[in-house]
């Protein structure tokens, strides 16, 4: 398993000390995750030459996370994503959740104004990795029920960082958790990633409004700009003249992930086989979502989910943000996969549903690989 080791990343307004964890393997590979938000700060590897790449966009300090407004790398929760009103019905009962998001901030978005990935979490490093846990309040945000959020960041010694999440509540509520992290395989301070390639195992994608809002309608991604099936450069049709890509201002949309299990060739000291990080290829749900290259590092990136979808966003709001050493995020400066159920699930029956029942467990996995492309 991966070393783990922690040191301070300093106090939050309120006088409270977070914690930054790094996690590191054998091959030098390191993951760094902070109390703040379970957020993933940084994830470096060897690259081409020899050279430390680190491909996760960050920030310096738990002080500098507290003021940020882009989530950069943080566990999103109650539920991910929009909700249109912030109006839903559990078990027959209406609940208006808050509404911190949209051009009248009419919706609901990554759980309200103080989501998951703005608390801190308890953390405690184990044998299989480091375990975070958070304990949501009755009426947070607007969700009925006291949820107990887990998840367990695990980075094996085949580069697989694995986000294992869990959750129960003593109400019937809602449940969707994601990670938010940008990446940019060309180093987080790189700048533009419109060169760097992206393929999604996805034939179909959620229609949204310009308010990021799906409606219900599924559509083919033959023939479209969102046909992302086969690698292709991420800036190749970002700005085609076509209204799903006009209204989000890029790519920013949930494209519905191939119900096929993952093809991955499982053998004794290959992928899933590190103890210190356990993945089931094989029988565990998952499936692949996306793949993406960078010429520059000759990193690769691979990502397997059990969950339905994916968002793929291209970081098209961002500006003028100071990161970590000093580096300034600029639109379009990485790219999000954000696994999840689809955005505006609670208005759209059709969709597959986040519901979570009073005594069952919410449970997800998601697997980022990051591997050489030669």
């Amino acid at each position: 398993m991966a070393k783990i080791t922690k040191e301070s990343f300093g106090r939050l307004r309120d006088g409270r000390e977070a914690s930054l964890y790094t996690l590191r393997n054998t091959k030098g590979t390191e993951a760094k995750v902070t109390t703040f938000g379970a957020r993933l700060v940084g994830w470096s590897a060897f690259a081409r030459g020899g050279r430390r790449v680190d491909v996760v966009l960050g920030l310096e300090s738990a002080a500098a996370y507290e003021a940020d407004t882009a989530s950069f790398g943080g566990l999103v929760g109650r539920v991910a994503n929009r909700i249109a009103g912030g109006r839903v019905t559990i078990a027959g009962k209406d609940y208006q959740l808050e509404c911190n998001t949209g051009s009248k901030k009419q919706n609901h978005i990554h759980g309200g104004f103080f989501g998951f990935h703005r608390r801190l979490w308890d953390a405690e490093a184990t044998d299989t990795g480091l375990l975070l846990t958070y304990r949501s309040k009755d009426g947070e945000g607007g969700y009925p029920g006291n949820l107990t959020a887990r998840v367990r960041y695990a980075l094996s010694n085949d580069n697989e960082l694995c986000l294992t999440y869990a959750a129960e509540s003593d109400a019937d509520t809602l449940c969707n958790l994601t990670n938010h992290a940008y990446f940019n395989l060309a180093g987080h301070d790189s700048g533009s990633v419109l060169a760097q390639k992206i393929q999604l195992f996805s034939d179909a994608y959620t229609w949204a409004d310009a308010e990021s809002l799906p409606d219900g309608r599924i559509l083919s991604v033959a023939g479209t700009p969102m046909d992302l099936r086969t690698l292709t450069p991420i800036g190749a049709h970002i700005d085609d003249d076509f209204d799903e890509l006009r209204m989000a201002g890029g790519y920013d949309h949930n494209w519905v992930i191939r119900d096929e299990p993952a093809a991955v060739e499982q053998k004794p000291g290959m992928f899933g086989y590190d103890p210190g990080c356990p993945i089931d290829y094989a029988a565990g749900g998952l499936k692949k979502a996306a793949y993406a290259e960078a010429e520059e590092t000759g990193l690769s990136l691979t990502c397997y989910t059990t969950q339905p979808g994916v968002q793929f966003y291209t970081a098209n709001a961002l500006k003028g943000v100071r990161g970590k050493d000093g580096a300034a995020y600029e639109r379009r400066a990485a790219f999000c996969l954000e696994t999840q159920f689809y955005p505006n699930a609670p208005a759209n029956p059709s969709f597959p549903q986040p519901y979570l029942k009073q005594g069952d467990t919410w449970k997800a996995q998601t697997v980022y690989v990051l591997a050489p492309t030669d």
